[in-house]
């Protein structure tokens, strides 16, 4: 297992999770001992308010790691300068560890659609993809974070699979990834592939952020199963399992418990993280004791 302990960009590889407005003053008034917080970038562009205050005064205490869902890299068409230039305000006002967005588009138009669309995997849709990241990651003066996506089907005319898709993109721009454990399992049980080999076969060496998160169970028109990315409940047990064995490959890093629907009180968000964190200690002392017997 190579462990990625020593990070450059200040979130340790600890459990985390998504800062809600229904927490902040329970986080102020206890500080609970969490490793990071991460926030949507969207929800802070505005200019002030007590959501800036809360955040400025967490973002004093705790890393942060600033998550995208508005850029749509994946579109076929031109990025948003003016939303670019509010994500480069927002990084240069809070200064987070990490940012990442998602690979996937949701603009059409002038129109902004409220869901993660999939991308083909197409010659076509990777250049435009790794154009739209080297403009991001040229605007932003950082690196950024991709995270594969939880899809509900796969397009007819894509022709690589999607790991060979994110390869070449980390490739050809340079960016790290964030793997979405839940998104993994979620798109398998939908497409009916298995997930293990997936993880296996992931550009695990340059993840630098995981994802856990809740899903709801539904039926297709068939009568087969079909998975909601709808983080609005605890992290699945068969996703803990999945979990355990990405750190067993990569060893510990930043994990984030994502819950954006039915948020619970701080205790519950902060049992998840608990229980993240416990599997990456599990995992050390695996480590530490097949050196020892080595």
């Amino acid at each position: 297992m190579a462990s990625h302990v020593a990070r450059e960009h200040g979130v340790p590889p600890r459990a985390g999770v998504g800062l809600k407005a229904d927490h902040y003053r329970t986080i102020l008034e206890t500080r609970p001992d969490i490793g990071f917080f991460e926030v949507h970038a969207e929800n802070y562009m505005g200019a002030g308010g007590p959501p800036h205050r809360y955040l400025g005064a967490i973002r004093d205490r705790y890393p942060l790691s600033l998550h995208g869902v508005g850029l749509s890299i994946g579109a076929d068409r031109p990025l948003d300068r003016a939303h670019l230039q509010r994500l480069k305000h927002l990084i240069e006002r809070y200064e987070p560890g990490l940012f990442s967005e998602h690979l996937a588009w949701s603009t059409h138009g002038s129109a902004f659609l409220d869901d993660l669309l999939p991308v083909p995997y197409t010659t076509e849709s990777l250049a435009r993809v790794c154009a739209h990241i080297d403009e991001t990651q040229d605007a932003l003066g950082r690196r950024m974070l991709l995270e594969n996506p939880a899809t509900y089907l796969a397009f007819a005319e894509s022709t690589y699979s999607e790991i060979d898709f994110i390869t070449e993109i980390v490739r050809r721009t340079g960016c790290r990834l964030l793997l979405d454990v839940n998104n993994v399992y979620v798109a398998s049980t939908n497409q009916q592939w298995d997930p293990v080999p997936y993880i296996d076969n992931f550009p695990l060496a340059h993840v630098q952020e995981i994802h856990l998160a809740g899903h709801a169970h539904e039926q297709d028109e068939k009568g087969r199963p079909l998975l909601i990315d709808s983080h609005d409940q605890r992290v699945a047990d068969i996703v803990w399992g999945l979990f355990e064995h990405a750190i067993e490959l990569i060893g510990p890093v930043p994990t984030l418990i994502e819950w954006d629907a039915n948020i619970p009180a701080w205790p519950g968000l902060k049992a998840e993280a608990d229980r993240a964190e416990a599997v990456m200690l599990a995992a050390c002392q695996k480590e530490y004791h097949r050196a020892l017997a080595g």
